[in-house]
């Protein structure tokens, strides 16, 4: 099973857990899932991916699964996940929004927004921390640790919480919106204020993993996305029972690149199983801010691979990110599905997020970035009038307060008294 979109099934190998392995993307050395903690591969270091014996179907999925189970969430496509039920609040199920207004102003055929802030925690992030915390009890370790911009931690001390079990965060000092950070404090985190960006915590965070003082559950962990990839087939079941088909088009936020190396490994799954025909997979379109664009850079440039920014700022700190460690993953997903990359103004970020706003769809600023690349590919002709399109929004409104008071409208002051509301309304 390459990162290619074929229909090749692939073999299990002898280390394989109940037709479930894990192989490097790499030079494709496989190993069992669950012997042993692992992030990268032994032999050259490079990503890790569970794979599979019998790829899913959709008829495979809720009802038709062959175990019991909710019929709803992440755990619908539990025959696409290493288990059947994993530590749950539960998570998924998120709402596929239209928005006419929005969809004629953008001038598209057809407008989704499928909006990942409606999770427990308030981000896609509980989709990979559902299946992340269930490997880490399998494995029987004792604590858990991410580095984040945010929703990372804010997630991994709800379920860790759930699990009980210890949770380590690491976040850029100053660089956190406080709703975030208070979830984690509130979730019982034990958290660490880094003087440096996130890929900084990140590099502390891996050492720390490798030292064997606690789990990592960043997206370098390749579960994390086995529960992030049901977004893809959420996506892919709800439009087509409402339009009887596919989207042509898939836009997103970038961060770490752990949702697009997701979704792509969603739809591989589905081609390789026979459910999806390769002409049916969406494009995967990716948004970064304009201070924050190495995988824009690397696409535009036809590179194999990123270059770190070590410098990067955005007003959209869920992807304040300078490094994505799931480029080598994402990068085969936007060009193999003929899709793109674009960077756009915090200022667009901002406009998208009130148009969004105004349709009742309420997210952080790094949500609003899959309809500000969106708006800016129409207008660049890359996307077509008669394309249908979902736009990806990653987390709620709440997450970032002091962005969301900055982009609306400032209260008025008015006296107590009824007169005076009515002589200011007229005005």
């Amino acid at each position: 099973m390459t990162l290619d979109l074929d229909t090749s099934a692939p073999d299990a190998p002898e280390c394989a857990d109940d037709g479930v392995w894990l192989a490097c993307i790499a030079c494709g050395s496989t190993f069992a899932p669950f012997e042993d903690v692992r992030y990268t591969c032994d032999d050259c270091e490079s990503l890790l991916e569970a794979r599979y014996e019998t790829p899913p179907t959709f008829e495979d999925f809720g009802d038709g699964a062959s175990t019991d189970g909710p019929d709803r969430g992440v755990w619908r496509y539990r025959e696409a996940l290493p288990f059947d039920l994993g530590v749950t609040l539960p998570e998924g199920d998120t709402p596929l929004h239209e928005a006419p207004r929005l969809e004629a102003d953008v001038g598209v055929e057809t407008l989704r927004i499928k909006h990942e802030g409606m999770n427990p925690t308030g981000s896609f992030k509980d989709r990979g921390m559902t299946v992340g915390v269930r490997v880490a009890e399998e494995l029987g370790v004792g604590a858990l640790a991410c580095a984040s911009t945010g929703n990372t931690s804010a997630a991994l001390a709800a379920y860790g919480g759930r699990a009980d079990l210890e949770t380590l965060v690491l976040l850029p000092a100053g660089k956190v919106a406080a709703g975030k950070v208070a979830q984690a404090s509130l979730h019982g985190a034990r958290i660490l204020e880094v003087d440096g960006n996130f890929d900084a915590c990140l590099d502390i965070v891996q050492e720390l993993a490798a030292r064997g003082e606690a789990y990592l559950l960043n997206s370098l962990n390749p579960f994390r996305l086995e529960g992030q990839k049901t977004i893809g087939f959420e996506i892919l079941e709800a439009f087509h029972a409402d339009h009887g088909t596919y989207p042509d088009r898939i836009v997103l936020p970038v961060g770490n690149a752990g949702n697009t190396a997701a979704l792509y490994k969603a739809f591989r799954e589905l081609v390789r199983s026979g459910a999806l025909d390769v002409d049916d997979v969406p494009k995967l379109t990716g948004v970064q801010a304009a201070g924050a664009a190495p995988m824009v850079e690397a696409v535009e440039e036809d590179a194999d691979e990123i270059r770190r920014w070590e410098d990067v700022e955005t007003r959209a700190t869920a992807i304040r990110i300078g490094n994505p460690v799931n480029a080598p993953k994402a990068l085969p997903g936007i060009r193999n599905t003929g899709g793109t990359a674009v960077a756009v103004s915090d200022e667009a970020i901002t406009d998208a997020q009130r148009a969004l706003a105004n349709e009742g769809i309420g997210v952080e600023p790094a949500s609003a970035a899959s309809v500000a690349g969106l708006r800016k590919l129409r207008r660049e002709g890359v996307v077509d009038a008669d394309e249908r399109v979902v736009c990806l929004t990653t987390g709620h409104l709440l997450k970032d307060p002091d962005a969301a008071y900055e982009a609306g409208n400032d209260p008025e002051p008015v006296a107590n008294d009824v007169d005076a509301v009515l002589e200011l309304l007229a005005d």
